[in-house]
């Protein structure tokens, strides 16, 4: 159980009872000390149930997490890009807050319809008739 907790922004901080961390076996570089020691840490957060999130923000962060979010809403992190336990639960942590922080950006402004302005539509119709041009004399000649 993680006991700090994780300051995403001025508004935002999730309380450490929220987090779940579980340390497990890692591969890949490291020697001995891999088959030894438990570096890679799973990290879970309850989305669905967080009290720190607001709705939009949820629906957010469980879009953006795709695959790794269970059915109930639970996110699971793993970590094991480095060889020590701390370093991988700081990197883990870093990327619950670099989600939640995506997620809670405003939505972009809606779009405003426009309409093409009168030379655009004018240039486009000229280029169609050059290339249908071109594309006529590509045939056989007429006999007249």
């Amino acid at each position: 159980m993680a006991s700090d907790p994780l300051y995403i922004n001025e508004r935002i901080v999730i309380a450490g009872w929220e987090l779940t961390e579980q340390f497990v076996l890692a591969g890949g570089p490291g020697g001995q000390n891999v088959n030894k020691v438990s570096t890679a840490v799973q990290l879970r957060f309850d989305i669905a149930n967080s009290p720190a999130l607001d709705d939009r923000v949820k629906a957010n962060a469980l879009a953006l997490s795709g695959r790794r979010a269970s059915k109930e809403g639970v996110l699971l992190l793993e970590a094991s890009r480095f060889r020590s336990q701390e370093r991988n639960r700081d990197d883990a942590r870093e990327r619950l807050k670099e989600l939640i922080l995506k997620a809670a950006e405003p939505p972009p402004p809606p779009r405003r319809k426009t309409r093409p302005t009168k030379g655009s539509v004018e240039r486009r119709l000229k280029a169609k008739a050059g290339r249908s041009d071109v594309k006529k004399m590509r045939g056989r000649p007429e006999d007249n």
